[in-house]
């Protein structure tokens, strides 16, 4: 399983909307047939370590990170595969949370007299498929929330100067983030201050990957803005909740907005702000299950108060900023008392060269009743 779960991450971030798969077959103690889920439409992980595999496969056994599928998508069911190769015994990680599977492949594996084994390194199998767990159960994207701050929480200088508060290698990991994620998510704030590019400049490349989503209440995105340039040339997506009738007033711009590229979606306001949990079901509507959040620090404290944000990667430089002018990565009124705080379980922290990268799961507090 250990093997099948490192052929998984080889395609990590390529696979979406399906999760990444590893298979690995194994008779008389050897190594017969290996195989990884590459892309969607591509043959699933289990087929293509049998096609390796080829008559070795009568007898042996099969370890497969998520459940084989029973159902028709782009591709046949990987069930009657391993049943028509002879394998006789399969080695499950994870349970698939598709609706359409969800157990009904181990059912049938097992109706058809083969022996199935589940739960083996479930831990590590189900963070391989978090964002299509939570998309599959939800009908929500997963959610990472990145930021490049100073050791005291500030994202810019008093006069708004971020570039660079981390280091060279410190960008290049955010750069990897970007590239495992399937789309990334700025404000306007972010695009009017620093002209991001919002590409994926490290890592491997995947083509109209990640989707370049700005939030723009008021659609003050300029066509000259470098997202929406050749330099960048992922598909854009700006979310506003102008009134139709003011965006009908300024169809000029959103023309304008649309030859450069760029989608303009009208959500309905939310206390005057683009409501993100409409816009982010939207997306996994569009098969978008991954959303790296890079700002600033009111789509951030947005995304938080809205319960939104799964896990956070926070760069951190050594050096201190301060200031009450100066932004800090999470904004927003904040919390009043303790209990209300977001907490973080599961940290995990390394050096990224001078700087410290710091990963951890969001735990959200109870809601007060009321």
């Amino acid at each position: 399983m250990d093997l099948a779960l490192r052929l998984a991450r080889r395609s990590e971030g390529e696979t979406s909307p399906n999760p990444p798969v590893g298979a690995v077959i194994v008779k008389g103690g050897r190594l017969v047939g290996w195989g990884w889920h590459r892309r969607a439409g591509a043959p699933h992980a289990e087929v293509d370590a049998l096609r390796r595999a080829g008559a070795r496969s009568r007898g042996a056994t099969l370890y497969v990170t998520l459940e084989p599928c029973n159902h028709t998508g782009r591709t046949g069911p990987c069930c009657g595969a391993i049943r028509a190769a002879g394998i006789a015994r399969v080695v499950i990680g994870a349970k698939d949370p598709n609706p359409m599977t969800d157990g009904r492949g181990i059912a049938r594996l097992r109706r058809m007299g083969v022996r199935v084994a589940t739960g083996v390194r479930a831990p590590e199998a189900e963070r391989l498929i978090e964002p299509f767990r939570k998309a599959m159960t939800t009908g929500l994207p997963f959610v990472v929330a990145k930021a490049a701050q100073s050791l005291d929480g500030k994202i810019a200088t008093s006069s708004g100067q971020s570039r660079w508060i981390t280091s060279a290698p410190a960008r290049r990991a955010g750069h990897a983030w970007r590239a495992r994620l399937d789309a990334i998510l700025v404000g306007i704030d972010t695009v009017l201050t620093d002209n991001p590019l919002l590409s994926a400049r490290f890592g491997r490349r995947r083509a109209g990957r990640p989707l370049k989503i700005i939030v723009d209440s008021r659609l003050r995105t300029p066509p000259s803005a470098r997202c929406l340039s050749s330099a960048s040339p992922a598909p854009t997506l700006i979310a506003t909740c102008l009134p139709r009738r003011l965006a009908q007033q300024r169809h000029s711009a959103v023309r304008a907005l649309a030859r450069r590229g760029a989608e303009v979606v009208v959500l309905p306001a939310r206390r005057g702000r683009v409501p993100l949990e409409r816009l982010f079901r939207l997306l996994v509507r569009r098969g978008i299950h991954s959303v790296l959040i890079e700002g600033g620090g009111e789509v951030l404290a947005g995304a938080l108060a809205e319960r939104l944000v799964d896990r956070i990667a926070f760069f951190v430089a050594p050096l201190l900023i301060g200031g009450r002018a100066s932004s800090s990565s999470v904004g927003g009124a904040g919390a009043r008392r303790l209990s209300e705080a977001v907490r973080l379980q599961r940290l995990a922290w390394s050096r990224v060269g001078p700087d410290l990268c710091v990963e951890a799961d969001v735990v959200y507090p109870k809601r007060s009743a009321r």
